[in-house]
C-alpha cells in the first residue's frame, strides 16, 4: 500500500501523517509513506486544500483532519 500525505509540512500535515502511521501500525498494515511537499506535485491531484491523504493514488480526504476511525476504514478498504 502506498500512502501519500500532501502538504507544505505544517502542523496539520505532520499530524495527519502521524495519525495515519499509528493506524497502519495498530492494524498491522504494511505501507510505504511519502510526504509530498512540492506544490506542483500536489496540484497533480484533485485537491483544493491541504493536508490531503492519498492511498494507492486515490484521494481519501483533503482540507480537514479525519478521525483515526475514518483512516482505519480507508486503509482496510484499500
Amino acid at each position: 500500500m502506498n500512502i501519500k500525505i500532501l502538504g507544505s509540512g505544517c502542523a496539520k500535515c505532520k499530524r495527519l501523517e502521524q495519525l495515519t502511521r499509528e493506524v497502519a501500525i495498530e492494524r498491522g498494515i504494511d505501507a510505504q509513506f511519502e510526504h509530498v511537499y512540492d506544490i506542483e506535485k500536489i496540484m497533480e491531484y484533485p485537491v483544493m486544500a491541504t493536508p490531503a491523504l492519498v492511498i494507492d493514488e486515490e484521494v481519501k480526504v483533503y482540507g480537514r483532519m479525519p478521525s483515526k476511525d475514518e483512516i482505519g476504514k480507508w486503509l482496510v478498504k484499500s
